[in-house]
């Protein structure tokens, strides 16, 4: 037994010290891609990978401060479809992340996301609405909007309908805050 540990002591020591394997790129493919990281993320935008699991990288990406990687890699997977990628690229526009602070555009995505039934891009569309933020005000349409999140089972959607729309119930205040970008 005590072998056999210290065997696997010195097989572990070696795979410690180990290199890893050399990428080579050529006209067949790449050979031992990077498998991880931001040089992979890069590599899978400008290949045109687009699906679930790198679309979801677009958060990790601004939260290492990484914004323009991030706007890049959102707006693609949002240009494809993907409704999560819309209502973050909503964010990105909102909060002035990596680019220009512009609710036309953060509206504009959480419209695109409500119309293809994402509950949380009807509930921000719902939202912007009624405040009139980044499009016409119209709180009858954006009733419409959470009242439909609602039904999809948004639970804060449901939470303002019980407050009877008070949107103070699920912004306090935020008809009243400044823009100041977040990073």
């Amino acid at each position: 037994m005590r072998k056999l540990a210290l065997l696997s002591v010195i097989v572990l020591a070696g795979a410690a010290h180990a290199q890893s394997p050399e990428t080579v790129e050529d006209e067949l493919g790449i050979l031992n891609p990077q498998d991880t990281g931001v040089e992979m993320l890069k590599r899978k935008i400008e290949m045109g990978v687009i699906d679930s699991v790198t679309c979801s990288l677009g958060i990790n990406a601004t939260k290492n401060d990484n914004h323009e990687l991030a706007r890049k890699l959102t707006r693609r997977c949002a240009e494809a479809g993907y409704t999560k990628a819309m209502t973050w690229m909503s964010q990105l526009e909102n909060n002035g992340t990596g680019g220009d602070y512009n609710p036309d555009a953060s509206a504009e995505w959480d419209r695109r996301a409500a119309e293809a039934g994402d509950p949380v891009g009807q509930f921000n569309y719902g939202l912007d609405l009624m405040r009139g933020h980044g499009v016409a005000k119209d709180e009858l349409l954006g009733r419409r909007y959470i009242d439909q999140a609602a039904e999809d089972g948004l639970a804060i959607a449901k939470r303002l309908q019980g407050a009877g729309y008070d949107l103070d119930e699920v912004t306090p205040d935020a008809d009243n805050w400044k823009y100041a970008p977040l990073f």
